[in-house]
């Protein structure tokens, strides 16, 4: 991990912290740098709001290729579901700790959970525009696209409230199965 790296990380799990114990809204942006030890400007350069460090994750450019990959002989929907089933299927189960951390945190907060499916907006982009790239229609990629986003984003929020854990991974594969369990092999 590089420095830049170390110190996001840093930043990001100081506010985790300071969210959980205080609550998100009556945390600010000088507060989370004054106890991580770096300057506001700092803050800002890893994170362009305090929102980001709560709803910012990685996962919309590797769910794109994970569509794409998928046959484009499949409705689109099955390319979508199979795509997440395939990114879930890799995914690191070490960093259920902090999604955890993030999501009980949107989810007690009415402004984050709105933010959450502003997100979901620029990850079903991604995906539109992966399969639209291989001959589907809008419309179609639109509907196959929000179906499985709105699947995962209410299991990930139930798994966030849930008092027994199971894996991430395992509750949002489970959400996936209300589509159908014939997901064949999925390839990136």
């Amino acid at each position: 991990m590089s420095k830049a790296e170390r110190t996001k990380a840093h930043i990001q799990a100081t506010a985790l912290r300071l969210f959980a114990d205080r609550g998100f809204d009556d945390v600010t942006v000088e507060q989370v740098a004054a106890d991580a030890g770096v300057s506001h400007m700092t803050f800002y350069r890893y994170f362009p709001t305090k929102e980001s460090v709560v709803l910012d994750d990685p996962y919309d450019p590797v769910i794109g290729e994970a569509v794409a990959a998928q046959p484009e002989s499949w409705p689109a929907l099955k390319r979508v579901r199979s795509a997440f089933v395939f990114v879930l299927g890799h995914m690191d189960s070490s960093m259920d700790e902090e999604v955890l951390a993030r999501v009980q945190i949107a989810v007690e907060n009415a402004g984050l959970r709105a933010r959450i499916w502003e997100n979901n907006q620029r990850t079903e982009d991604v995906i539109v525009e992966a399969l639209v790239g291989t001959g589907v229609d809008s419309v179609t990629a639109r509907v196959a696209a929000g179906a499985v986003l709105g699947a995962t984003t209410a299991a990930l929020m139930e798994w966030a409230r849930s008092p027994s854990r199971s894996s991430m991974a395992e509750d949002l594969l489970r959400a996936l199965e209300v589509f159908g369990s014939d997901v064949e092999k999925a390839r990136l």
